[in-house]
């Protein structure tokens, strides 16, 4: 898959209007490879009009990055005017919240670019998906576009891709061989690493710090042989809150979230419990967990995440139950 199949379809569409969607609340590798591929494809098309929509808006973190480079994410983009559609780190139409509907009833062609493996609902209407999950983020896969269209990077598109990448490796811990060589020509691009590094730091605001202590002090610990896993729930900030109770000791984390009917529930793991089960949360427990609480998940195979409706313990159960069942698996 490369950036001439995008071309193609450029061509084809006799494109005028392109909107990038990233998934709720976007993360940075979501806005900055929206960004970085905003520009290639005005450098390829300059006549083309690129907008970037986030349903229900960014991250903390995004805005922040936002001050500190020329990106512009509108939560209602136009999606009736667009002849292009392209879905950036966002694997499911179901992530796109309130804009899910008018991008299922857009006649206009849907591309899928994503690091996370396609789910097949997705895949049904999208024109074309770029996937690659041994990419370390959807800005790698990004940054491999311009190499393949032989465009050279700005500034401004290296510093994004940059903070995409070191966001979604945790600061290079779960980057590989190839994501290593991508930053070393980011920097010799002329990305500051440290200044850049020190825009991922953020401090957490009280609340997250609150949701992060009551998932802990909810949590219900279960062991199957070696692995300690770790079920929760708390109103917001499960990502977060699944990480706090990774990093507290646990091999996987699970914490969910209801407001009304709906269910968010988001899991990490340890990569040690990855390699060592062959257990991928995104596709072994999320996307069935998804499909069981009649909505989509789906994620990588450490961290992973489901949106579905149904009550919050009976959520918890069945995934509960999910993974009981695959490690189970491994252990006979």
């Amino acid at each position: 898959m490369s950036f001439a199949e995008i071309a193609k379809i450029l061509d084809e569409q006799n494109t005028k209007h392109v909107v990038l969607l990233c998934h709720h609340n976007a993360d940075p590798d979501a806005i900055c490879s929206a960004y970085a591929l905003s520009s290639l494809i005005k450098r390829y098309k300059p006549q083309v009009s690129v907008k970037i929509g986030a349903a229900q808006g960014i991250s903390r973190l995004s805005k922040h990055i936002l001050k500190n480079l020329p990106i512009t994410v509108e939560t209602e983009p136009n999606i009736d005017r667009a002849d292009l559609i392209m879905l950036l780190d966002t694997n499911t139409v179901q992530q796109l919240n309130n804009l899910a509907e008018k991008v299922k009833a857009s006649k206009a062609p849907i591309i899928v670019i994503d690091h996370h493996a396609a789910h097949p609902e997705t895949e049904k209407i999208a024109k074309l998906c770029i996937t690659n999950e041994n990419a370390s983020s959807t800005c790698e896969i990004v940054y491999n576009f311009y190499r393949q269209a032989g465009v050279k990077v700005g500034e401004n598109e290296a510093k994004a891709l940059f903070l995409g990448i070191a966001f979604d490796t945790r600061h290079f811990v779960l980057a590989n061989s190839p994501t290593f060589k991508i930053i070393a020509e980011l920097i010799d691009i002329g990305v500051n690493a440290q200044e850049a590094l020190a825009t991922l730091s953020l401090p957490m605001d009280f609340s997250e710090r609150v949701a992060r202590l009551k998932a802990c002090r909810r949590a219900k610990l279960f062991r199957i042989g070696e692995w300690i896993i770790a079920l929760s729930h708390v109103s917001a900030y499960q990502a977060s809150a699944a990480r706090a109770i990774i990093d507290l000791g646990a091999h996987v984390a699970v914490v969910a979230g209801q407001k009304n009917n709906s269910l968010e529930i988001s899991l990490r793991c340890t990569r040690d419990f990855h390699e060592k089960t062959g257990i991928h949360l995104g596709r072994d427990i999320a996307k069935p967990l998804g499909e069981h609480l009649q909505g989509m998940g789906g994620g990588h195979a450490t961290a992973a995440g489901v949106n579905g409706y149904g009550e919050l313990e009976a959520g918890l159960k069945k995934c509960w139950k999910l993974l009981k069942e695959r490690i189970t698996q491994t252990q006979i």
